[in-house]
């Protein structure tokens, strides 16, 4: 009898830790992170009797939760891409907003001050049309600046984020650390006695830090979980947490980078590309690969425009007579000196090389024993350039200031478009008028004209006296019909070339020259068209113009090349093989740079909206098969009870029996 009792005790006891187990199901079926339990049963070691082998009941060996590892790295590698493109989105978003809202666009100012430029070339003399110009220029400048600050303040929403990330990640990091020592412990027995609802928790929790940046978990024997980021470096080890960090980056202030101090005190500082996944990742990667290029492409075309249009306005004079200076000003490259770099390196655009500006960042290492005193390398993949082909000037201070091995990071046109300003107030100074005029002798004999006439290298133009203004000796052109020449002369001035060929059988349609001229402190290219059918001695003339005057005021020869430049491809110059520029083939505007811009960022932008919905359903459909093998089905629950309830029952029941058996013999023994 005591063999059928303990059988049914044994019973009782399967039966009411299933119902225990079906009840903790039930009660936890909304619990985020929950995996379904059950029993696991085996039937106790049986007794041998002179018949064979009796059983003696079941146990309960232990207690296990429906469980894959499989597809829990299915969700966790689904759902840390899905956070990464989630917050890449809604940054990107931002920034797309901006730049292709109309009522903020940069296309609409560039076009207003253009126009403003026009206006001066039809009627140069109009102080109301130089003001208006003045005041367009004034305009597209706060364009520049309200849409730079706007960027800069996506750049701060995205710093912190970047912050918070790091808090997050190190604020699970430890609770995982904390909930390694308690599995530890509760496992002591052995990893076949598992803490269920503990493990539950921690992999919640690695579900929630996959969520701030890609994390690879490593289960070890004693039941704790290493778990890992970017190339291997740990952030938990056992019950041993690791602290990220976001700090100033050494090369830029202005910009969070990313460490790590392990538990031992060292610091692993991560390259920016790194670490990817999650909510950290998503901003480092639209920091990366949106934000800052769109920044510097803003800034170039600042840059493009600024040096193209001072180069132009040098060339011409205003009402005074005087050569234009710069129209616009704070066009300098940004220069930060890497881990107290302090060498004296001074760094400005070519003026001759504006088409060669790009978008890209550089790092100048200091070496005496490169040519140019310093190596010059493209960030973006290393490659090493030279400062002219990429328009750029660089100058390094006295060799006592210098220190080989000084790192400088160039950012060209980061924060052009935040400095740029305009560089005159007064209408008088506006250059619109062209330094040498051209006239053709009345007296000539043939029909050849000169036109077209205007400088194009002013160099030093303002000879004797010094007073910044276009000061050389008549030139004269004349024509020897036996030779099919122009012969230029001046007094105290040599030509290159000497003698310009027309043919007046082949040329009369008009042919353009480029004469350069040397002597008496002067030196300066001038160009001009000669059109028609010259007679022998026939004379043309190259004068400096009166601004002041009444050729000099109806001038607007200048003002027109100014205005051209609207039109004219003036950036991305296209390159050769080895990345050397080919000169003279400019490839974009400045309105097509921007709209190239607004489309790259737009396309960027929904490129990463259809990543995300994508994402989302591979995470949706990894959840599923997650839930499908650990989740709570409450229809099954509820069976479960009732075969529980029966087991338990008829366990009770075989006790019951046990019991009358034993009454039963006591009763005969009486």
């Amino acid at each position: 009898m005591a063999s059928l009792l303990n059988i049914g005790i044994t019973g009782l006891n399967a039966a009411q830790s299933g119902l225990v187990t079906t009840g903790h199901n039930i009660s936890n079926a909304g619990t985020p992170g929950y995996s379904r339990q059950s029993i696991v049963q085996s039937t106790q070691d049986p007794v041998f009797s002179g018949g064979g082998f009796f059983g003696t009941g079941t146990r309960v060996d232990t207690v296990k939760r429906a469980y894959s590892q499989y597809l829990e790295n299915q969700v966790l590698g689904a759902d840390t891409r899905r956070a990464e493109l989630e917050t890449y989105s809604a940054q990107i978003g931002e920034l797309d907003n901006l730049l292709a809202d109309p009522a903020v666009s940069l296309s609409g100012a560039l076009e207003e001050f253009f126009k403003g430029v026009q206006d001066v070339a039809a009627n140069p003399s109009n102080v109301p049309a130089r003001q208006s110009l003045l005041s367009s220029a004034e305009a597209m400048i706060s364009r520049f600046q309200a849409i730079n600050g706007r960027i800069d303040q996506v750049r701060d929403s995205n710093e912190d984020v970047i912050a918070g990330s790091v808090d997050q990640i190190n604020s699970l990091a430890e609770e995982i650390a904390a909930l390694n020592a308690h599995i530890t412990a509760a496992q002591v027995g052995g990893p076949s006695l598992p803490a269920n609802d503990l493990l539950d928790q921690r992999n919640d929790l690695l579900r929630q830090l996959n969520r701030f940046v890609r994390v690879n978990a490593v289960e070890e024997s004693n039941g704790s979980v290493s778990v890992f980021v970017g190339s291997g470096q740990a952030l938990v080890i056992g019950g041993e947490a690791a602290t990220f960090s976001a700090f100033p980056a050494p090369d830029d202030p202005a910009r969070l980078a990313i460490g790590m101090t392990t538990p031992s005190g060292g610091l692993i500082v991560f390259p920016e590309g790194l670490l990817g996944g999650g909510q950290l990742g998503g901003a480092l990667a639209f920091r990366r690969e949106a934000l800052d290029p769109a920044q510097n492409q803003l800034g170039l075309i600042a840059a493009g425009l600024g040096v193209a249009f001072n180069e132009q306005h040098r060339l011409g004079i205003d009402l005074d007579g005087a050569f234009g200076g710069d129209f616009f000003t704070n066009l300098v490259p940004t220069v930060k000196g890497i881990d107290g770099a302090t060498s004296d390196v001074t760094v400005a655009f070519d003026p001759a090389g504006a088409a060669n500006l790009t978008a890209d960042e550089y790092l100048l290492t200091v070496d005496s024993g490169a040519a140019s005193g310093y190596v010059l390398t493209r960030r973006s993949d290393g490659q090493a350039v030279s400062a002219a082909d990429v328009g750029l000037s660089v100058t390094l201070g006295a060799p006592s200031s210098l220190t080989d091995g000084d790192e400088f990071l160039l950012q060209p046109t980061r924060n052009v478009a935040r400095d740029i300003a305009l560089a005159i107030r007064d209408t008088r100074l506006v250059a619109a008028a062209d330094p040498v005029v051209g006239n053709t002798t009345l007296a000539n004999g043939g029909t050849a004209v000169m036109s077209d006439v205007r400088a194009v290298r002013i160099g030093n133009m303002d000879g004797t006296p010094a007073d910044n203004k276009p000061d050389f000796n008549d030139i004269t052109l004349s024509f020897n019909a036996a030779t099919n020449v122009l012969a230029p002369s001046a007094t105290g001035l040599t030509f290159t070339p000497a003698s310009l060929a027309f043919d007046p059988a082949t040329d009369a349609a008009g042919k353009t020259f480029t004469l350069t001229a040397n002597g008496g402190g002067s030196s300066f290219d001038v160009q001009f068209r000669i059109g028609g059918v010259p007679a022998n001695g026939d004379t043309f003339t190259l004068s400096p113009n009166q601004g002041g005057g009444e050729i000099g005021v109806s001038d607007s020869r200048n003002m027109v090349a100014l205005g051209a430049l609207q039109f004219n491809k003036s950036l991305l110059v296209r390159r050769d093989a080895g990345g050397v520029p080919v000169s003279g083939t400019a490839t974009a505007t400045f309105q097509s740079v921007y709209s190239q811009l607004v489309a790259d960022v737009g396309s960027k932008a929904r490129e990463v909206q259809v990543g995300e919905q994508a994402q989302q359903k591979l995470l949706d459909q990894a959840n599923a098969s997650r839930e499908a093998l650990s989740g709570v089905n409450l229809d099954e629950e509820a069976a479960n009870l009732v075969r529980y309830q029966q087991a338990y029952q008829a366990s009770a029941r075989v006790m019951q029996i046990a019991g009358r058996l034993f009454d039963e013999i006591l009763s005969i023994a009486q």
